[in-house]
Order: structure tokens, then C-alpha cells, then sequence
């Protein structure tokens, strides 16, 4: 690709955390220095960035922190700590490519938007809750929350029980005219961390939080889309996307076309927790915009643009 293309990362919450051993303020900050020095040198490059990112670890801990603190303080609710998880990361984002700018003597701007998206409360996921949140329980403690709480409870992989939310498909980006005006303006613009805070409309035109989370990919190819992005990169934990992953005769792809991809979806190549969501998120992007897409590990994020190291998807 040439210079001075607009490029919509997607970074997962997971890899900000490196070992899950360690998981304080300082181990996210460094894991999140190596993340942002491979998108400098995007950067550096002459391309314009926007990035988003996921927080499904980082939710997890704020949820936790909230159910041990409720005793004393209250119970926060699920919209509020994907906003306070927005802030802390992009916080994160934004110093640490701040500081690699710097040292590359590229100084930009870099600028977090606390990002509402709007979804339907008509979207199906509402009556059938199945996204996974917070922490294990045993099937007693699951029932009290249940009864308690009404939370919504389901087995997760045969390891306990956990709190299911629904995740519904973004529909807008509240914010998008900002992220726009901050992209015109040169910034690097961290923005739809989390998949986006979940809001719908009221009869009013008001908005209101909603109890659930959005997909980070789906809500970061949209706003590639309506931002018209020249590329959409997933940075995932895996340099090239497989079929038949893990197994003898696994195979790696490439370059793959949108209607490849849709048969192997069909075939049931990619993992629903995993792959899939990723792959559905790509093929939105590509198919409305007739861009380019990779997925790729974000040690290549760059290599990948200069090499085609990485799943290149194509129209």
C-alpha cells in the first residue's frame, strides 16, 4: 500500500494483557507500550490511524472489583464500567504512543473519545442473552444472583457458572461527527473501546444505558465503514487466520476473498467465541466498502501492510 492511507485498528482486550498472572496497572501499561509501537510505526509511515479496542478482561476486573466493594459502596452498573474502561485504556493508548512519537520525533496529536453506540432493544440478543461476563460462580451462588439480581445465568465450557448479558448488533456511532473532526484534524483517535457503550433512544430522541456488551469488531467495522476507511486491520492472537486450526492439516490463508471466506463460515471453519466474529466483522467492511481487510498479529500489524504477512481479505 501507498502512504497517507486511513487505517481502523482493532486491538482485543486480551492483548493488552500479556500474562494473566500479572495483571496490575503497570503489566497493562507495558503490554500496551508494545501495542502502540507497533502502531506508531504506522504512523511514521505517513498513514493516518483510528484504534479501537476490546476490554473484556478489563470489564471483568471492574465488575469483580464492584461485586466485593457492594457492601460498602453499590453495585455499577454494566454500561458504566465499559465508559470507566474506555477512559483507563485509552488513557493507557494514549500515553504510550504519546511517548513513541515522541522518541520517533513524530509528535501527533492522540485523543480518546468515551464512545456510545446505539443498539435496538428489538435486537434478538435481548431475549436470548448468551455474551459471558464476569467472574465464575458455583451453580448455589449463580442461583442467588439469579434470584437477587436477576441476572441472567448460563454454564460456561463445564468450568461454573457466569453471568450472561445480550450482545446486540451496533447500529450507529453517537459520537461519529467528533471522531471525524478529530481524523480531519490530523489526531489519532482511539474511539469505540469495547465494543462501544451500549445506548438506545428513547421516545424522546434521549439516550439510555443499556445492560449489555457489543462486539468490538462489529463496532470497530462500522466506524472504519462510516468513516470510509482505505483498510480495516483485527490484530488478533495469531499472525494469518487457519482452516482446520489446531489440527494435522491445518492450513493458512493468505489472501482470501469475501465469498471464500462466507463458504468456509458455512463449513464451519471458524470458532463462535473466537474466529467467527472476527471473520463476520471483516466481511462487513469489505463487502460495503469494496476496501481491503487483514487480520493479523500486531507484531505484523506493519509488516503485514509492507508484506501481506497476515490474512489479507479481499473483495
Amino acid at each position: 500500500m501507498g502512504t497517507g492511507k486511513l487505517i481502523v485498528v482493532a486491538i482485543g482486550g486480551n492483548s493488552l494483557i500479556e500474562d494473566t498472572k500479572h495483571v496490575t496497572v503497570k503489566s497493562q501499561y507495558e503490554a500496551a507500550q508494545k501495542t502502540a509501537a507497533n502502531i506508531a510505526r504506522l504512523v511514521q509511515s505517513g498513514h493516518q490511524v483510528v484504534i479501537a479496542h476490546g476490554n473484556g478482561p478489563q470489564v471483568g476486573f471492574a465488575l469483580l472489583r464492584s461485586e466485593i466493594a457492594q457492601d460498602s459502596l453499590f453495585l455499577e452498573p454494566l454500561d458504566t464500567c465499559v465508559a470507566n474502561t474506555q477512559g483507563t485504556i485509552g488513557y493507557q493508548l494514549q500515553m504510550a504512543l504519546h511517548n513513541e512519537l515522541v522518541l520517533a520525533k513524530k509528535e501527533t496529536d492522540v485523543v480518546t473519545v468515551v464512545t456510545q453506540v446505539e443498539v435496538s432493544r428489538t435486537d434478538p440478543s435481548f431475549s436470548h442473552p448468551t455474551k459471558p461476563i464476569g467472574s465464575f460462580m458455583s451453580e448455589e451462588e449463580a442461583l442467588i444472583q439469579k434470584q437477587q439480581k436477576g441476572w441472567d445465568i448460563a454454564e460456561d465450557a463445564n468450568r461454573g457458572y457466569r453471568r450472561v448479558v445480550p450482545s446486540p448488533k451496533p447500529i450507529s456511532i453517537v459520537e461519529l461527527d467528533t471522531i471525524r473532526t478529530l481524523v480531519n484534524s490530523g489526531a489519532i483517535v482511539i474511539a469505540a473501546g469495547g465494543g462501544g457503550i451500549p445506548v438506545e433512544k428513547n421516545e424522546h430522541g434521549e439516550l439510555v444505558g443499556l445492560e449489555a456488551v457489543i462486539d468490538k469488531d462489529l463496532a470497530a467495522a462500522l466506524l472504519a465503514k462510516e468513516l470510509n476507511a482505505d483498510l480495516f486491520v483485527i490484530s488478533t492472537a495469531v499472525d494469518y487466520v487457519y482452516l482446520n486450526y489446531g489440527k494435522e492439516n491445518q492450513k493458512q490463508l493468505s489472501t482470501v476473498t469475501t465469498s471464500e471466506l462466507s463458504t468456509y463460515i458455512q463449513e464451519g471453519h471458524f470458532a463462535p467465541g473466537s474466529m467467527l466474529p472476527k471473520i463476520e466483522a471483516m466481511l462487513d467492511f469489505v463487502h460495503s466498502s469494496q476496501a481491503m481487510g487483514i487480520i493479523t498479529s500486531p507484531a505484523n500489524i506493519e509488516e503485514a501492510l509492507v508484506t501481506g504477512r497476515g490474512t489479507t481479505i479481499v473483495p
